[in-house]
């Protein structure tokens, strides 16, 4: 495939960037080059590979979900919170009912 200065300019209008003719002159060939290493990649034998999400094998670190007992850190002071909320109702914030 081969971009023409026709092409670059439908580009550079789609995407709401004025260029001047200098401009569009010197980004045709960049970006036939572009399209030139897209073709290569294309080219490579990857039918033996495996997706994968990253170039590194990743492991999520997971932590127990435990509510801290601890009252001066932990989920032990809801009273002092719900302290603060302007209407609380069966231990939870209260708020008002949205309908549209």
């Amino acid at each position: 495939m081969s971009i023409d200065r026709a092409t670059v300019a439908k580009i550079a209008s789609l995407a709401r960037i004025q260029m001047s003719d200098e401009e569009l002159d010197r980004m045709e060939p960049e970006l036939n080059g572009i399209l030139k290493w897209v073709e290569q990649l294309g080219e490579v034998d990857t039918s033996a590979v495996e997706p994968m999400t990253a170039v590194i094998p990743n492991t999520l670190r997971l932590r127990a979900d435990v509510v801290d007992a601890d009252p001066k850190t932990g989920g032990s002071r809801r009273d002092d919170v719900l302290a603060n909320a302007p209407v609380a109702e069966h231990g939870f914030f209260g708020v008002p009912k949205v309908i549209e």
